[in-house]
């Protein structure tokens, strides 16, 4: 298994700290992610009341109005 420098520094200080072997220290910090509370907040999408000040009901039409006829 090949690690990023990042992880396989963790794996090697948690081996020093523990005195244990890798696979004790991969394990221990899998086991630390895999248990971990602290993830981040869920996305949650912002909505607005909107006010558009034109009529969107018709996409095709919204599209030519903002990027103009030359678009098509």
């Amino acid at each position: 298994m090949m690690f990023d420098e990042d992880t396989a520094a963790a794996v090697e200080q948690l081996r020093r700290e523990r005195g244990v072997g890798i696979s004790a220290a991969v394990n221990e910090l899998v086991r630390r992610a895999v248990n971990r509370k602290e993830w981040a907040d869920p996305f949650v999408q912002r909505t607005s009341a909107g006010h558009a000040k034109i009529d969107v009901t018709d996409v095709g039409e919204v599209l030519e109005i903002l990027d103009g006829p030359a678009a098509r």
